[in-house]
């Protein structure tokens, strides 16, 4: 239920978002009619087919693609036609001769001209072209309708949403049909409006078939809302409370029994192991996934951990739970197993069968378990590791393991795998492909080849493409030589899920921070020059900033086509 009033929320908090300006003519051009008959309806079909459009887009394939783009050049055509009777009684009246003797025929009251239908056709078509800012709740939803496919939960949430907006909407046309009717009664004023909201509906179309609605308005907001949406999706989905750290010399508490490994679909470094089996042993079990940068940044301490106590009574898991579609090749996590020196045990869960079972939400996630299969502690993310280590100690402790290495293990981390800057006004974590996207400067085109051209000014925090690339889901891919990213970001260091084409042809690069190579900047998956090569599909660290954690542009040029970029993390 709170789901459902923070989506409705969020629709209604778009009255306030630039990117509503475009489709404001078009609920205004209607003002002067009865609502019930006209805005009502009109209203209605644009919340429907608005939930329709948005359902398909997030789990629809191609063809769900091609046929919205196509219903939106129709659109776009039926309200110019709209915009142009505005304009001119004598268009008006030529265009809607003929629709307007068939409702006569059909109706058999000649006095009413307006229809419920031809409402809510223009609210069809208003809602093929709305596009509203994808702010954190929109995002939230969007995010949700990817992960878990076609639903009537998705739906209804899309629905909810468009629905918050139709009644923000529905109050803007009562208080403009009143000042429209207030302005009509005075000489003449009610033609000259008329003909301005015929301009004003010309603009809105121009406006969208340009792109601005997603591009430049994006960018020009008079209220922004995305702070008061960010604390309410926090509200709704607050994030995971720290646990408290264990005492000591208290005991810890028991938080559930060890569920079941069966459903790996594949184990690296071990056979299968068995919960039962496992019985005297004290357990870590680790969720990772080979190109999340947190994880990366924790495997040195677990690492540390299993090679430490290996001998004392501890076994270390790394459950995979893959994020992107490539990490559930078996050869990829394999080659990553080998590139992070991991020899304990492995489960690929790949069903996320394991995730499951314990109910897991976060990568990474490490629980502990004790000698009698009990789930004693768990700790979410980066960090806290000295505490982590007390508690593998005390549950070893308890289960009768003696003469443990003393101190907290002091791994020299290098590369993608050293602690990050904890600069938190650093650049959130961005995906590429468009089913998770945010921040992007200007309109995604959905699985379809398109030239884009990167704007001459980013804002902070935005990024944008240059070139011939396709978006898909969850990655875009260049199909010609030359493209480039571009990321105005916040952090000391900036890396890049990529991955090389469907072939698995190398792909040169070169990046560029502030216009010039990197030098002293440069990641370690790249020259001072700023050259490097993808060749596999892995996280790739292209900066380290040397001094501080400023705000810097990134640009990454590709030398050859069919690179594919997943998600930038930043450290």
């Amino acid at each position: 239920m709170l789901i459902l009033f923070l989506a409705y929320l969020g629709g209604a908090l778009t009255i306030l978002s630039p990117c509503i300006l475009p489709v404001l003519p078009f609920v205004f051009a209607r003002a002067d009619r009865p609502f019930m008959r006209s805005g009502l309806p009109m209203l209605i079909g644009m919340a429907l087919t608005f939930a329709l459009v948005a359902t398909l887009a997030a789990i629809g394939g191609g063809w769900a693609i091609h046929a919205n783009q196509y219903g939106r050049v129709i659109a776009m055509v039926v309200l110019a036609v709209l915009g142009l009777t505005l304009i001119s009684s004598h268009i008006a009246e030529w265009l809607t001769r003929p629709f307007v003797a068939l409702g006569n025929r059909l109706s058999q009251r000649s006095d009413e001209h307006d229809s419920v239908f031809s409402a809510a056709g223009l609210g069809i078509a208003t809602g093929l072209l709305w596009a509203p800012c994808a702010g954190p709740i929109l995002g939230l939803l969007l995010t949700g309708a990817a992960l878990n496919g076609a639903s009537v939960q998705t739906t209804l949430l899309l629905l909810t949403y468009a629905a918050g907006a139709a009644t923000s909407l529905a109050l803007a046309l009562a208080i403009g049909g009143k000042v429209f009717a207030l302005m009509k009664r005075s000489l003449g004023a009610g033609e000259w409006v008329r003909r301005a909201l015929g301009v004003l509906v010309l603009a809105g179309v121009a406006a969208i078939a340009l792109g601005l609605d997603t591009g430049v308005l994006t960018r020009v907001s008079l209220a922004s809302t995305g702070g008061l949406e960010q604390r309410l999706v926090e509200w709704v989905r607050p994030a995971p409370a720290p646990q408290p750290a264990p005492k000591a010399g208290e005991p810890l508490p028991v938080e559930g029994t060890m569920p079941s490994l069966d459903g790996a679909t594949q184990w690296l470094n071990s056979a299968p192991l068995t919960a039962a089996s496992l019985r005297g042993k004290v357990v870590l079990v680790d969720f990772w996934t080979y190109s999340c940068i947190n994880c990366i940044r924790a495997l040195p301490y677990v690492r540390a951990w299993a090679e430490k106590y290996k001998d004392h009574g501890l076994v270390v898991i790394g459950v995979h739970s893959p994020e992107f579609a490539f990490e559930k090749i078996p050869s990829n996590v394999s080659d990553a197993v080998k590139k992070f020196d991991i020899s304990y045990p492995v489960a690929l869960d790949n069903d996320y069968a394991i995730w499951k079972a314990f109910s897991n939400e976060y990568w990474p996630a490490h629980y502990f378990i004790d000698a009698k299969g009990q789930i004693r502690h768990h700790h979410f993310g980066e960090g806290e590791y000295e505490q982590s280590e007390d508690v593998i100690r005390q549950l070893l402790t308890e289960a009768g393991y003696t003469n443990l290495p003393g101190g907290h293990v002091q791994p020299n981390a290098k590369g993608a795998e050293a602690a990050g800057s904890g600069d938190y006004s650093r650049s959130p974590e961005t995906y590429v492909g468009y089913a998770r996207t945010a921040n992007f400067a200007g309109r995604i085109a959905h699985d379809d080849s398109w030239t884009y051209t990167a704007p001459a000014i980013l804002e902070g925090g935005q990024w944008t493409l240059d070139g011939r690339w396709t978006v898909h889901e969850e990655d875009a891919q260049l199909d010609k030589a030359g493209g480039r990213i571009v990321y105005r970001f916040r952090g000391r260091d900036l890396h890049l899920v990529l991955g090389p084409g469907d072939k698995g042809k190398p792909v040169r690069f070169r990046i560029r921070i502030d216009g010039k190579a990197p030098m002293q900047d440069h990641g370690s998956d790249i020259d001072a020059e700023g050259n490097g090569t993808v060749t596999k599909q892995r996280l790739y660290q292209l900066i380290r900033q040397a001094n501080g954690s400023g705000e810097r542009l990134f640009e990454i040029e590709f030398l050859d086509p069919g690179v594919k970029a997943y998600a930038f993390t930043f450290g």
